[in-house]
């Protein structure tokens, strides 16, 4: 899709890179100041008390809106499923996209019930569908005898993602779930784990959509054999994407990027969308800021990847689907936090006295229940 040649797509991205800047600490603590000034017991609803907070950071005020949500779906092939590790192929990819403009994939489905609008985004098939084109390539080559992409198809990804979040931005989104369909993508990001972490190549493997075990034997060897074939440099978070990633973790990576230009909160999926966003926070460090997790993949990688982010996640209910599903189902309990922040009386406000807050016994501080938002 991009016209745009290496150095200019370079110059872009660097552009868009130094525009992200720290969230803001002040809102987050009229957000904190607000949440221990409501009439319920002190942190009572946890992480989703931070998750707000956050937002509050990212959004730069304690008066939080959360309202404009939608998932963006990125959608690629990849070649190494040449190699049997994955039981889908091309013709899966597309239906399943072109399902997600018909509303009816699991999280179509989902986002439906969460009133989030959905965008399935043709990054990299092979086969061509009735959604939105930004396609950089059909599909990778099989990472297990070349390079995966080029150097400027994985940036060109990038930059249509982070071009995709400008977009929405100007139409008033304000929060993102980042989803991929893509046959063969979990060898990809598990590639992606096992060189950015360091990993043992079987510690960072999973199943995907069900293997059998000898294929899952094969499905490690596989990557084991392209990361040695490709010797990827660690150090490059572009040479990795390139050389053993995929299209879709390339958008999504830009995706996280456009985010956190924009000043907008993304929501991390699963394994994917994790290792897409291992990818974004080392090009730009800051960008994690801006990324909310969801839920703790079935994946091995999951926990490695979460950790490296710093990231806690909300639930954990043996997810393995994909698709942006777990960052989706994050949104109505986002709603309902929301609600709280929003809509419930003060201390003051009721004539109840004061909470005070004791973190282990170690902060003792009283709390304020001074009204921030109303």
């Amino acid at each position: 899709m991009t016209g745009k040649n290496l150095e200019e797509t370079v110059s872009s991205l660097d552009e868009l890179i130094a525009s992200v800047a720290d969230i803001d600490l002040t809102a987050q603590e009229s957000a904190r100041r607000r949440w221990d000034s409501i009439a319920k017991p002190i942190r009572g609803l946890g992480l989703m008390e931070e998750a707000l907070v956050r937002i509050a950071g990212i959004q730069r005020t304690p008066r939080i809106s959360i309202k404009k949500k939608c998932v963006v779906v990125m959608c690629a092939d990849h070649g190494v499923i040449k190699e049997g590790i994955s039981q889908a192929d091309e013709d899966v990819t597309r239906i399943v996209a072109e399902n997600f403009s018909r509303r009816k994939t699991s999280c179509a489905i989902m986002a439906d019930i969460a009133g989030a609008d959905v965008f399935p985004v043709d990054i990299g098939m092979v086969r061509d569908a009735a959604v939105e084109n930004r396609k950089i390539s059909r599909g990778t080559a099989n990472m297990l005898v070349e390079a995966a992409m080029t150097r400027q198809q994985a940036l060109a990804a990038v930059w249509e993602g982070a071009c995709k979040v400008k977009e929405l931005s100007e139409q008033g989104y304000e929060l993102v779930a980042v989803g991929e369909m893509g046959a063969g993508n979990t060898t990809a990001a598990s590639a992606i784990a096992t060189v950015l972490l360091g990993l043992a190549t079987e510690k960072a493997t999973g199943r995907g959509a069900g293997l059998s075990d000898e294929a899952y034997k094969h499905k490690i060897e596989v990557i084991r054999k392209a990361i040695e074939r490709n010797n990827p440099d660690a150090g490059d978070p572009v040479d990795v994407l390139s050389k053993v990633g995929g299209l879709d973790i390339a958008g999504m990576a830009g995706v996280y990027l456009g985010c956190a230009s924009s000043g907008m909160a993304a929501v991390a999926d699963g394994i994917i969308s994790l290792a897409a966003a291992l990818i974004a926070v080392r090009l730009c460090p800051l960008a994690g800021q801006y990324i909310l997790p969801s839920h703790r993949p079935a994946e091995p990688a999951g926990d490695s990847l979460l950790k490296e982010l710093d990231m806690k996640p909300f639930f954990d209910c043996g997810l393995a689907l994909g698709e942006g599903a777990g960052a989706v189902m994050l949104f109505p309990l986002l709603d309902m936090a929301d609600a709280v922040y929003e809509g419930m009386d003060t201390f003051e406000e009721i004539n109840v006295g004061r909470y005070q807050y004791h973190a282990g016994g170690a902060d003792d501080r009283e709390t304020s229940c001074q009204n921030e938002l109303h």
